[in-house]
């Protein structure tokens, strides 16, 4: 009779660990699973996120490419009115100089052309700033 009463504990002690086994089983599991599906998250978050910083670089540098082109451009047609306007400067410099060397009392042509000069020295101060400003 004594042989009867140590078996069930046994036997219930096996049966609890019997029980307890899958549960711990089940929950490790279940965890790693967890563990699992947040590292993925992270991982294809920093993907994503390193992809993206690509694609805005690429943009990025596909403006300036376009803004320097044109601020070139821009800078070229400045330099061709700043050229040109310097010749007119020139030529009328030329002529004024020839005006004033042939005038005489009757004539007031000099005063003419010295206020063509000026105005056209006002705008070649006026490209001149524009150009400076692009540089």
């Amino acid at each position: 009779m004594q042989a009867s009463p140590e078996r069930p504990p046994t036997e219930a002690r096996r049966s609890n660990s019997r029980k307890g086994l899958p549960v711990k089983a089940f929950l490790l599991f279940w965890f790693i699973l967890i563990i699992l599906g947040a590292l993925a998250t992270y991982l294809y978050s920093n993907h994503l996120k390193q992809q993206m910083l690509n694609e805005m670089q690429t943009h990025t540098d596909q403006q300036i490419q376009a803004l320097k082109s044109d601020y070139e451009k821009q800078l070229t047609a400045l330099s061709k009115e700043v050229s040109g306007l310097q010749g007119k400067v020139q030529s009328f410099n030329e002529l004024l100089t020839f005006t004033k060397d042939n005038a005489n009392n009757k004539t007031d042509n000099s005063n003419k052309l010295y206020t063509q000069l000026n105005e056209v020295k006002q705008q070649l101060n006026t490209l001149q700033k524009k150009m400076d400003l692009l540089k």
